[in-house]
């Protein structure tokens, strides 16, 4: 009987000690682990500690008292994902995505990894498992900026500009207007006082025509001298108030003593209808910038004729 005592003691005590490991890997993780009953009433069942770094002090004891802490706390753009998460409508094999506010007010990213608990064909708990992804998100966040915007200049690039025809040329049918800008002196000041100078050139006009970017106008490069604003839910009045708009932003950026002087030549078109028109409206608005550039140098050589006479 001794013996037998003496093993059975040691399982209990290697069990405990198997208990407390695990207890304080859960309790010291950077991940936190909870328990979430949904029937017969929300309540918390558990909540381990390291929630407390992320939500601050007491919090885990307000959550106890309060089972509504998560739908107060959620990011309003996240919160279906939680309503649909404890009413049984959402993929639980799939990690959840979410935003809560932390202790300082500030909205943190979550993926979160969440088990069902079912009784008697009744969803009657959640049980999971969060980790902080902020870090990740920036990172996503970054390698996008990079993969659709511009080196030199910020500006959406080529890529985005294709994504965003498409987008209206196929699945979104709205009034949409496209206005081509192409630097008129760029090769020249490229071939005579280098790209430095011609870089210079390329960004004040990004920065330039950027002032007129909103929700519905995008401004991309999408060629060595060529910026493209693609103008969308508009009318073809206010685009051609837009392209005054420009001009007299070029200007008064030109008459005020700037050190980058801007020559840049327009063209536009407009069509009711994006969907299934979008290649014939670049195409002619494409047209109309080179109609604007001959217009334009055919002025300039008047004025250089009639200066030499």
């Amino acid at each position: 009987m001794s013996y037998l005592h003496k093993r059975w003691q040691k399982q209990r005590e290697k069990l405990i000690e198997n208990h407390n490991r695990f207890v304080h890997v859960v309790e010291n993780s950077k991940d936190f682990i909870y328990y979430y009953q949904l029937y017969p009433e929300r309540q918390y069942k558990y909540l381990s500690p390291t929630a407390e770094n992320i939500f601050g002090e007491r919090s885990i004891e307000r959550a106890y008292l309060n089972p509504d802490v998560p739908f107060i706390d959620i990011h309003p753009d996240d919160y279906d994902i939680l309503h649909k998460k404890v009413t049984g409508e959402i993929d639980y094999s799939k990690n959840i995505i979410q935003r809560w506010k932390d202790k300082d007010g500030k909205y943190r990213w979550f993926e979160e990894y969440t088990t069902p608990i079912y009784e008697n064909g009744v969803l009657s708990a959640l049980q999971g498992v969060l980790r902080n992804i902020d870090e990740k998100i920036e990172l996503q966040e970054k390698l996008q900026y990079r993969i659709y915007h511009d080196t030199l200049t910020d500006l959406y690039n080529r890529e985005y500009f294709e994504l965003k025809f498409d987008e209206y040329n196929e699945q979104t049918n709205v009034p949409v207007a496209i206005i081509v800008c192409d630097l008129d002196e760029l090769k020249y000041i490229n071939d005579n006082y280098g790209h430095k100078e011609g870089d210079a050139l390329i960004k004040a006009t990004a920065n330039l025509l950027n002032k007129f970017s909103s929700n519905t106008i995008t401004v991309a490069r999408i060629g060595g001298d060529e910026i493209v604003l693609l103008v969308a839910e508009t009318t073809e009045k206010e685009t051609e108030q837009l392209v005054q708009s420009i001009r007299k932003e070029i200007d008064m950026h030109n008459e005020n003593g700037s050190d980058v002087i801007i020559k840049m030549s327009i063209g536009y078109a407009f069509n009711q209808n994006s969907k299934g028109n979008m290649a014939e409206l670049f195409s002619q608005a494409d047209k109309n910038m080179y109609k604007d550039k001959l217009k334009r140098k055919h002025i300039t050589d008047k004025k250089e004729l009639a200066y030499n006479m």
